[in-house]
């Protein structure tokens, strides 16, 4: 993830204040000369890090600790909360009918965006359009229409036309019926005169309720004029920040939304078209800190339930709550967890299974597990479907055939039925929980993301 070093930096410098009853400004002047060097190598602004440290500082100079609260606990929520008013506010984006504008530089990520975005109000419930008016970079037509058909959104563009101001014109017709209109910018290697004026004159034409601008998070130091120039251009209501998988250090984007003086809307990070998540500060900070982020995991758990649901009508989640747990049920899961995204971004949205312990589950642990689901699946594909519905039957010659069809080993036939079994262990767990239980715990998960407590941190 990006950010994953400065997440790794800051809570490797915060760690050297757990346990401790008091703190020396000694130790402080060093923790806050740790955090420095970690935003800083993570191309945050000089001027945003200078001010950051010394509201960290002051703070933890001034205020005394809440009661049951240890000096160590009070500065991490010190910088806790002080990283959430760096970043600020997600910005405003009502479930409402609205024109969004989408502008950045060329390479970006806007059309893929555009899509993304279009699909985030659908499963909303509002109509989405995209109208592409980008002229100058061949093939931008046939990807967005490529996207729009993955997204299930109407899709406006002119193959034939050189005139975006046409193109423009005819689809904000065409697609007025929509909710959602998201108008889809040329872009440039560099925001030159010609790029100015043309945005300057979509602007006036589209009156947009909103411009979103498209970063790369790998941008860096570049992120602060690209913003400001964008800004005075044609004015930016919030960013979305893009490519947010890679291992770009993402700072620049910090810095960009300070430029604006506006706020983060959405993260893209995957390839996917639902590979978009609406920003959250608390959440955000939370999983930079090692402390996960429930809510967004809560949001991919019940999107990607619903999208299986919506392949597989013969499935009803509810019923691992009612019966017995099968080799179905548990293939059924397994494919559920695959659209929920890549298995590292899951692990960050856990507490305490954060980028940052991913030290304790290495990257190769994390790949071996996707290799070993992909292989569970194949050798219940070899499975007779008496055999699925109850493993227990499943002895020494029908491992030796499973093995055999689905060319496996016969140990990682019976490594597949211990799993089960431990998951079905699990399950009857659950099936013990009154109905209130279960309420409690997922408005509990709901709830999670923030940092309510101190003693989140412990």
């Amino acid at each position: 993830m990006v950010l994953g070093d400065l997440g790794n930096s800051l809570r490797a410098s915060l760690d050297k204040l757990r346990g401790k009853s008091r703190i020396s400004q000694e130790e402080l002047s060093e923790v806050i000369k740790d955090i420095q060097r970690a935003l800083l190598g993570a191309d945050v602004d000089v001027e945003l890090v200078m001010s950051l440290s010394n509201s960290i500082r002051e703070r933890a100079s001034d205020q005394e600790p809440p009661p049951g609260a240890s000096a160590s606990d009070h500065v991490l929520k010190i910088v806790y909360e002080e990283l959430v008013n760096l970043i600020g506010d997600s910005s405003d984006i009502p479930l409402s009918s609205q024109k969004i504008l989408l502008v950045g530089l060329q390479g970006s990520g806007k059309t893929t965006t555009a899509a993304k975005l279009a699909r985030w109000f659908s499963t909303k419930g509002l109509s989405s359009s995209i109208i592409q008016t980008d002229t100058f970079r061949p093939g931008a037509y046939d990807q967005t229409k490529q996207m729009a058909e993955k997204a299930e959104v109407l899709f406006y563009g002119d193959s034939s036309s050189k005139d975006p101001f046409e193109i423009l014109q005819s689809g904000m017709e065409a697609t007025q019926h929509t909710d959602i209109q998201i108008i889809d910018t040329a872009g440039r290697h560099a925001l030159e005169d010609d790029l100015i004026t043309e945005l300057q004159k979509i602007e006036s034409i589209v009156k947009p309720d909103r411009s979103l601008l498209i970063l790369d998070a790998a941008l860096g130091q570049g992120a602060k004029d690209q913003a400001k120039l964008f800004h005075k251009a044609i004015g930016i209501d919030g960013v979305i920040i893009t490519k947010f998988d890679g291992t770009a250090k993402g700072g620049g984007a910090l810095t960009a939304i300070h430029e604006t003086n506006t706020s983060i809307a959405f993260i893209g990070a995957g390839e996917t078209i639902q590979d978009i998540d609406r920003f959250e500060p608390n959440g955000f900070i939370s999983r930079l800190l090692g402390m996960g982020d429930l809510r967004q995991l809560t949001e991919r758990l019940e999107r990607a339930m619903q999208e299986f649901a919506d392949e597989d009508e013969d499935w009803d989640p509810m019923s691992l709550l009612k019966g017995p747990f099968t080799l179905l049920d548990m293939r059924r899961q397994m494919r559920a967890m695959n659209k929920m995204g890549p298995l590292d971004q899951i692990l960050d949205l856990m507490p305490s299974l954060g980028k940052g312990s991913l030290n304790k589950i290495s990257t190769e642990a994390v790949d071996l597990t996707k290799d070993k689901m992909v292989t569970y699946d194949i050798i219940m594909n070899s499975m007779t479907p008496s055999e699925l519905k109850n493993p227990r039957t499943i002895g020494a010659s029908r491992i030796e055939r499973i093995s055999r069809g689905s060319g496996t080993s016969e140990d990682e036939v019976r490594e597949l039925l211990s799993q089960h079994r431990n998951m079905e262990k699990g399950i009857k767990q659950m099936q013990g929980l009154g109905q209130g239980d279960l309420k409690r715990l997922m408005k509990r998960m709901q709830k999670g993301g923030g940092m309510d407590h101190l003693d989140l941190f412990r």
